[in-house]
């Protein structure tokens, strides 16, 4: 997240035992991978509380590993893991069928910057109180709607109302985080994601 490490962890924490709370309402394996949402975001923020230390304490290892981390879990975990925890707990047939076309699209999104990852040098540095984590300029505005339509998109085919309110807001906050923090939009737009999670407590509680 933008903003200190402080912030960071403490989200961490809330999610991370948000995400224990929703993991035990799971009433099948199907429903694991979406209750398990909020965990993840939980250790993605705590792994960028570590980017933050690394800053002020000079401990450029660890903040290298965090890094790398923290990447992964934004370009390569969520593009797949978003659309195939969906899938998992949708009952129509027919929308499984159309959500598996945005886990395809999802695989294909993760391997493509996984490849980037890898044979780019990764850095994080902060501008104006923020993280930035520069991709190579191949990132473009194409795979970032292929990226929108994997993590945010595939929310509005499911057949629960909860996950279409869920897609709406996380789109709304990618408007937000690329219009006011353009240059850390991705530490910003994950810290509105890894929040707005929260509402997969909503989602087992009200079904």
């Amino acid at each position: 997240m933008c903003f200190s490490a402080t912030a960071s962890f403490a989200a961490g924490a809330v999610l991370s035992a948000t995400g224990a709370v929703t993991i035990k309402k799971a009433r099948t394996k199907n429903e694991v991978p979406f209750a398990a949402i909020p965990l993840l975001f939980g250790i993605q923020q705590a792994v960028e509380g570590v980017v933050w230390l690394s800053f002020g304490y000079g401990t450029p290892f660890f903040g290298q590993v965090a890094t790398y981390a923290f990447v992964f879990f934004a370009y390569v975990l969520w593009p797949t893991f978003v659309p195939f925890s969906i899938r998992s707990i949708e009952k129509d047939p027919h929308r499984k069928q159309i959500l598996s076309v945005f886990l395809g699209l999802g695989v294909g999104v993760s391997l493509y910057l996984l490849y980037f990852i890898l044979s780019h040098p990764m850095t994080a540095h902060v501008v104006n109180k923020s993280i930035v984590y520069p991709l190579p300029a191949q990132y473009g505005a194409f795979t970032m709607g292929l990226y929108l339509l994997a993590t945010s998109v595939s929310f509005f085919f499911s057949s629960n109302k909860i996950l279409n309110i869920f897609g709406t807001l996380v789109l709304l906050s990618f408007a937000a985080a690329y219009y006011f923090y353009t240059a850390a939009f991705a530490s910003t737009w994950c810290f509105f994601a890894a929040i707005l999670s929260a509402i997969v407590y909503w989602y087992f509680k009200r079904t």
